[in-house]
């Protein structure tokens, strides 16, 4: 049997003799638009051209990202499978190939986008993966006029941050009255961490279990304006990647905040590790978010042995302690 086909072999047939230039032009303009005040009565991407410079530019690091998120949710519910799946504001598809990576197999999949553009190179590429080939690619604003469809899983990644406060509420409540899972995705900025604390509000208010990355549904112990709840992925850089970004190293680390919650039981992570562990001589410093509602910092040493080189290979964002070796 064939490996599956990531998306970054699509994305290399798709952008195959591009003019790395004319990406590069693209995506400084693309830029521009996100740092600046994005404009909601039009899409961000324009065109064929646009798309492509964007799906160079993020798609890797958005689907990086939505599947770390995703396979801390999948941990937290073993036994559960999506077997329907709604992308909202999807453009060329990242959450979806993530989430087939996450739950391989085939399910009903809807990708929603305001982006023509978007949505027809997203058709383009999801050809490549066996489960996407009857997704669905449907035009649709995101905004206060959105009606969801019922379904198993919602994905929403990096959207809310291109959305006014009220449509960004629209969107969650919609979410969470469709779905009996919903996964939220912004970028591990402040304000990111700001718009995921209020969705998960939300999806609490509306009868959400979450179930990662906190390991409660309770307030958020991190004090606004003094720190923010984020985590890193690392993502593998292509050569047209490197020279849209103009970079040379071979990966970058993506960023991100996330909430994922459910309308049935969880079972989230008895704590999460919320900073780089810090390995000292004969110490592993780790920074944890824990089930009492509190942020801790704990030092295993090299005298706790199977503890100790688990600690090590500790990473950023996963559960601790590890489940025990059956």
């Amino acid at each position: 049997m064939n490996d599956p086909v990531s998306p970054a072999d699509a994305l290399h047939q798709l952008l195959d003799g591009l003019p790395a230039r004319q990406a590069g032009q693209a995506v400084d303009r693309l830029i521009a638009n996100y740092r600046g005040a994005p404009p909601t009565d039009t899409p961000i991407l324009r065109d064929r051209a646009d798309v492509a410079a964007y799906a160079a530019y993020r798609m890797p690091a958005t689907f990086e990202a939505v599947r770390s998120a995703l396979e801390a949710f999948a941990d937290a519910v073993p036994h559960w499978t999506p077997g329907s799946h709604v992308d909202v504001g999807g453009g060329t598809g990242a959450a979806t190939w993530a989430v087939s990576a996450t739950w391989p197999g085939r399910r009903p999949v809807t990708v929603l986008d305001w982006a023509e553009p978007a949505l027809a190179v997203g058709r383009e590429l999801a050809a490549s993966n066996p489960a996407l080939e009857q997704a669905r690619w449907q035009r649709a604003r995101i905004g206060s006029a959105l009606t969801l469809e019922p379904t198993d899983l919602v994905t929403v990644s990096y959207v809310l941050n291109e959305l006014p406060a009220p449509d960004r509420a629209t969107l969650v409540d919609a979410a969470a009255s469709a779905a009996q899972a919903v996964v939220i995705v912004e970028p591990g900025t402040p304000d990111g961490y700001g718009r995921i604390i209020e969705a998960r509000d939300r999806l609490i208010a509306a009868g959400f279990r979450i179930a990662a990355p906190c390991p409660h549904s309770a307030a958020c112990p991190m004090v606004p304006g003094e720190d923010w709840c984020h985590f890193s992925a690392r993502v593998s850089r292509s050569s047209l990647h490197r020279q849209v970004k103009g970079g040379s190293l071979p990966y970058e680390d993506e960023k991100f905040g996330y909430v994922a919650a459910a309308r049935f039981p969880v079972d989230p992570a008895p704590s999460r590790v919320v900073r780089r562990p810090q390995i000292r001589k004969g110490q592993v410093l780790l920074d944890l978010c824990e089930a009492e509602e509190r942020l801790a910092r704990t030092t295993v040493s090299k005298r706790q042995g199977d503890l100790y080189r688990a600690a090590r290979d500790a990473d950023w964002g996963d559960a601790w302690p590890p489940p025990p070796v059956s």
